[in-house]
């Protein structure tokens, strides 16, 4: 009897009016029989991220949404809807501008307003942009000490002309293909010599040893999506989180390499990533030692900061993890030193790709 009733009210859905589906939806769904009008979705209303619509659009691969229980507090894009089934519905998420996982069933998830979305990537443009502009003041003025200090200490003042800073080499491994990108075009705004490479976390481990090998990196970034997978998981649990285990394996592995933390520079993690066990396994700044959400681009602004270090000098913790955009307690580390020589003579070609003459 409840199958043929719902039929009929599916059937009664087809050919109403938006506002006619909206009402009846409501009505099924006090009636506890939401699922009679398979495929209206909820959309965002005004003053919490959107409008309220009904719409025969499902929520889909690629759509901006935000999770009603959380208070619409995170836009995410959907990386993977498993099921459209009835009470079943899931998604997986990932953050729009942080490192972080998530999933959620689809009857928690609003569509994103489009104009709360472009609010949000200005917002996150403008933000890198200032950032971008203090890391080059930063830089400038280490420079200028850097060459007084040198033309101070040398007996031939042309000698010192002819020298040159020559950075660290990054291997910068991402688990998000998009996050690559953006971190591709930042450190190409620093002048930070890079290879980056997409590799899911938990293929990370397996292919790590061969990538030390062929690109002989100063700095190791090992980062992707992370988070742990329920609001109150053991933290002291490595199974409590999406992916920690991956980046604790794969710089456990690169330890294996290269034991020295000096001689391999190695950041790691990503959103509530296991702070402790990642650090235990041999890395030099690891997140997440409160469990928060990072920015998508910290790991790239640690390893800026070592690799434009003088080799000479430690990179003071307190700093590094200030010139992040996250800062405490999203990141931390330890006592590690640079990783920038000074170079001469000057050359029309430059040195691996820093293109100085």
């Amino acid at each position: 009897m409840t199958s043929d009733i719902s039929a009929l009210l599916r059937a009664a859905c087809t050919g109403l009016a938006k506002r006619d589906a909206h009402i009846l939806n409501r009505e099924l769904d006090m009636a506890g029989r939401t699922a009679c009008c398979d495929g209206l979705a909820e959309r965002p209303v005004p003053g919490e991220g959107g409008r309220l619509l009904a719409s025969r659009d499902r929520i889909r691969e690629g759509d901006i949404v935000v999770r009603k229980s959380y208070g619409q507090d995170i836009l995410f894009q959907v990386i993977c809807v498993e099921s459209y089934a009835v009470g079943n519905g899931r998604a997986t998420l990932k953050g729009i501008s942080v490192r972080l996982l998530a999933d959620a069933p689809l009857s928690d998830l609003v569509i994103a307003d489009d104009r709360v979305v472009i609010d949000f990537k200005r917002k996150t443009v403008r933000e890198s942009a200032e950032h971008l502009r203090s890391v080059r003041v930063r830089r400038a003025t280490e420079a200028q000490t850097r060459q007084k200090r040198d033309r101070h200490r040398a007996r031939d003042r042309s000698a010192a002309e002819d020298l040159f800073d020559l950075p660290g080499r990054v291997l910068h491994i991402d688990g998000d293909a998009e996050y690559l990108r953006d971190c591709m075009k930042y450190y190409k705004e620093l002048g930070v010599p890079v290879v980056g490479k997409h590799v899911p976390p938990e293929e990370q481990p397996g292919r790590l040893t061969e990538m030390l090998k062929e690109f002989s990196p100063d700095v190791l970034v090992l980062t992707g999506h992370d988070a742990l997978k329920k609001k109150n998981s053991d933290r002291s649990s490595i199974g409590s989180y999406w992916n920690s285990a991956s980046y604790v394996e794969a710089v456990r592995r690169a330890r294996q390499y290269e034991m020295d933390r000096d001689g391999l520079v190695i950041v790691a993690g990503a959103c509530q990533s296991f702070y402790e066990a990642i650090m235990e396994a041999g890395a030099n700044f690891a997140s997440s030692p409160g469990r928060v959400l990072i920015h998508c681009l910290d790991p790239v602004l640690l390893a800026e900061r070592v690799v434009n270090t003088p080799i000479e000098d430690m990179v003071r913790i307190e700093d590094a993890i200030e010139n992040t955009i996250t800062k405490r307690p999203g990141l931390g580390g330890i006592q590690t030193r640079g990783k920038m020589r000074a170079s001469m003579p000057r050359t029309d070609m430059g040195l691996f790709g820093t293109g100085v003459s």
